[in-house]
């Protein structure tokens, strides 16, 4: 504890009395300074015991020392000693009024006290302070690096809070609590997540001070990483500010806890590579070797169903790395939820390999719906901004069928490019009609030629061949039940048919060419 008003008056060699505000004598004491001026508020910081002899005072005028008094007490001097047996005998009883009226502690210095006596114990009391704080912070360094060491992050947070005596919370690289110590700080924790978001949009190191959720308490936030993004935050709830000892005590858990979340880069490149490594290897059929490298690493990633993840910036990326985000939004699922997860940068794309309907996939769709209800209102504003992230997304696969879900979640995301989504997933795909694929430019122009001949000859007024033979089509070839539709006889369609036949240079037999013709109908019935 600093020194106090009280910690002078018990001092033995002192001999300080007590005249005048007996009931704040528990103000900490920041420094003594002897001043004779008539106002020495401008020379004041807040926190002095003022030493004075009154030697450029009335101390006997009551007016004159009432407003003495209240500019030091404006000024935040804690308390006010007057040598006595110098310019005066006794404390002039103008001077003590004055100083109970303002609740300012006034203590009389003996003759045989001098204030440089009270000058050194203030200072070596502070020293000492300081020397405690110091030796305590030491302390709870290597006591926060002890848990750190042997229980993890958990056991860093509950050091902490026991070391500040309030409470710790840590949050990952999406603003998400991963740990709380004591246990019944995690709802209050929980309060805390807009302002962690907000703390996130800043360039780490960053820092700042809320007060807690229903005025509980005070909290600073701090983030954790050395990198322009960071990685993590951690929260600290206290009663009042804390002190020293408790300073000492934060930062050395946020760089612990850094230490803990920032894996070096020459680790993180490691593992990138040894993730590379691991889906090359499921890509080219060979699982088995997959699982020897993955080790425990990704090895129950292997053992379980999964989905292969395919992710793209667009044509024209927004500001900002949102490969870079989608890869910590799925880590951070994962990691809370204790799953395994392989995520691979791989050029301009980035692959993931995530337990089927696990935490991580599950994350990875909440992200890329956000950005698509982003970019809807965008469009709606006449804001669009062209593709920013896509995304495709295999069916469940194992390890023996890696190459077939990575080439599911490639034409899940070329279907999503042309389509302007953000997110598509391959079993969508099945689900739906091969009519929307169609509408392509390569795809029209092809239907263009092939049936040009038609409709330049139904454009003459000579039949109507185009109608006829999307009936026949719709029919299977069925004569009496296309010519129907129509209201023509069947002997007229018959003879449509085969002209169709000599236009086109092909045969009705061949069931590549219905096909062909069907598709070439329906693509340019997609463009009307």
């Amino acid at each position: 504890m600093p020194p106090t008003l009280a910690s002078l008056v018990h001092h033995s060699t002192l001999k300080l009395t007590v005249r005048a505000g007996e009931d704040r004598l528990d103000v900490p004491v920041r420094w003594a300074h002897v001043s004779e001026l008539a106002d020495p508020v401008p020379y004041m910081e807040g926190g002095e015991l003022l030493l004075i002899t009154a030697l450029k005072l009335d101390a006997e005028d009551p007016q004159a020392m009432r407003r003495y008094v209240k500019r030091l007490v404006g000024a935040g001097v804690v308390g006010l000693g007057f040598a006595v047996g110098v310019n005066y005998e006794d404390i002039p009883e103008a001077l003590v009024d004055a100083a109970a009226g303002e609740r300012l502690p006034l203590l009389e210095v003996p003759r045989r006290t001098p204030f440089l006596a009270i000058s050194k114990a203030v200072s070596a009391a502070i020293a000492a302070d300081q020397y405690r704080a110091v030796t305590a912070g030491f302390a709870a360094q290597r006591e926060l690096t002890k848990q750190a060491l042997t229980d993890g992050p958990e056991g860093l947070l509950s050091a902490l809070a026991s070391q500040v005596d309030g409470w710790a919370a840590l949050y990952d690289a999406s603003g998400a609590v991963v740990a709380t110590a004591p246990e019944w700080a995690g709802r209050r924790a929980a309060r805390l997540t807009a302002d962690v978001e907000r703390l996130r949009e800043r360039p780490a190191p960053a820092s700042s001070v809320v007060g807690g959720p229903d005025n509980e308490d005070r909290v600073e936030l701090h983030s954790l990483g050395t990198g322009r993004r960071p990685r993590a935050a951690l929260a600290v709830g206290t009663a009042a500010a804390p002190g020293t000892a408790e300073r000492y005590a934060v930062h050395s858990a946020i760089a612990l806890l850094t230490l803990t979340t920032e894996r070096s880069r020459s680790l993180r490149a490691a593992e990138q590579r040894l993730g590379a490594a691991v889906l090359r290897m499921l890509l080219a059929g060979e699982p088995d070797h997959a699982r020897a490298v993955a080790g425990d690493l990704y090895g129950s990633l292997l053992d379980a169903p999964f989905r292969m993840v395919v992710a793209e910036e667009g044509r024209a990326p927004a500001e900002g790395d949102l490969l870079g985000a989608l890869a910590e939004v799925v880590e951070s699922a994962a990691a809370r939820a204790g799953e395994a997860v392989l995520v691979v940068p791989e050029g301009e794309r980035l692959v993931v390999l995530a337990v089927d309907g696990g935490a991580a996939v599950g994350a990875c769709g909440e992200y890329t719906a956000g950005l698509e209800a982003g970019r809807a209102v965008g469009e709606q504003g006449g804001a669009g901004d062209g593709d920013q992230l896509v995304v495709g997304v295999s069916a469940p696969a194992g390890p023996v069928a890696a190459a077939a879900a990575y080439k599911q979640a490639e034409q899940a995301l070329s279907v999503a490019r042309r389509r302007g989504r953000v997110c598509v997933e391959h079993e969508q795909l099945a689900a739906g009609s091969v009519v929307p694929l169609l509408a392509d430019d390569a795809v029209r122009a092809f239907a263009d030629g092939l049936l040009r001949a038609l409709y330049e000859h139904d454009a003459t007024g000579r039949g109507d061949l185009v109608a006829s033979l999307r009936a026949w089509l719709s029919r299977h070839g069925q004569w009496d039940a296309a010519a129907a539709d129509l209201g023509v006889h069947r002997h007229t369609l018959r003879y449509r048919m085969r002209r169709v036949e000599e236009i086109l240079g092909r045969s009705l037999d061949d069931p590549d060419v219905r096909m062909e013709l069907w598709l070439a109908l329906k693509a340019t019935s997609t463009e009307q």
